[in-house]
């Protein structure tokens, strides 16, 4: 896929390079970097990824994407953007396809009973006959593989590979936490969201859904 087609839908600057430029596979851990890989450049409370531009040019990435100003690269697109996190959410919807578009998904937001009412809303929907997902505190299930979970809001590349592989495996609605923090660090970027449904406690404020 070519970069152009996966910065749709994102306000960016280009430094320098083609934005024709093929792209095999997208890429925020500098170790992992491999041929026409995208690296984006995430800043981290512990790292920078702007500190290793040349070890994932050197592993054959050929774009990176910055919220920094960083030198330019010949042969390499390097675009900047105002959060790389949020850019990373865009792009990653784009590079699998756009699949929360093509699937029925529910967030859940709140400060207390996330996880109880992501597992009730699911276990709603498969009775109702839907094909249902799960993204979650305890535990991803899309469809085929029920993976243990990091974070309660996994980081967006991995949401987005996530709900591909949910829509690859034949389900059509997927339940997912969404926590601040999740918020805050853009790991719902590009997600489109059908419903929102935020608890407080034991107070829970549902729309019709079924």
């Amino acid at each position: 896929m070519k970069a152009r087609e996966l910065l749709n839908g994102l306000q960016y600057s280009v430094i320098c390079g083609d934005e024709d430029v093929e792209i095999k596979e997208i890429y925020n851990d500098s170790r992992k970097v491999g041929e026409q890989g995208l690296f984006f450049c995430i800043v981290g409370a512990n790292f920078d990824g702007h500190a290793y531009v040349k070890d994932v040019i050197e592993k054959g990435a050929v774009c990176l994407v910055v919220q920094k100003d960083v030198e330019p690269v010949p042969g390499v697109l390097i675009v900047k953007v105002d959060s790389t996190r949020y850019a990373m959410g865009i792009v990653s919807s784009n590079f699998y396809g756009n699949p929360s578009s093509k699937l029925t998904v529910i967030g859940i937001t709140g400060t207390k009973g996330k996880t109880t009412t992501t597992y009730m809303i699911r276990e709603m929907l498969m009775s109702a006959g839907h094909k249902t997902g799960l993204i979650g505190t305890i535990e991803i299930m899309d469809g085929k593989e029920v993976i243990p979970a990091n974070n309660t809001t996994p980081e967006s590349m991995i949401v987005h590979k996530k709900l591909k592989d949910m829509l690859d495996n034949g389900l059509d609605s997927v339940v997912m936490e969404v926590s601040s923090q999740g918020l805050m660090l853009d790991r719902v970027a590009g997600v489109d969201f059908d419903y929102g449904i935020s608890v407080s406690y034991t107070h829970l404020t549902l729309p019709t859904i079924l």
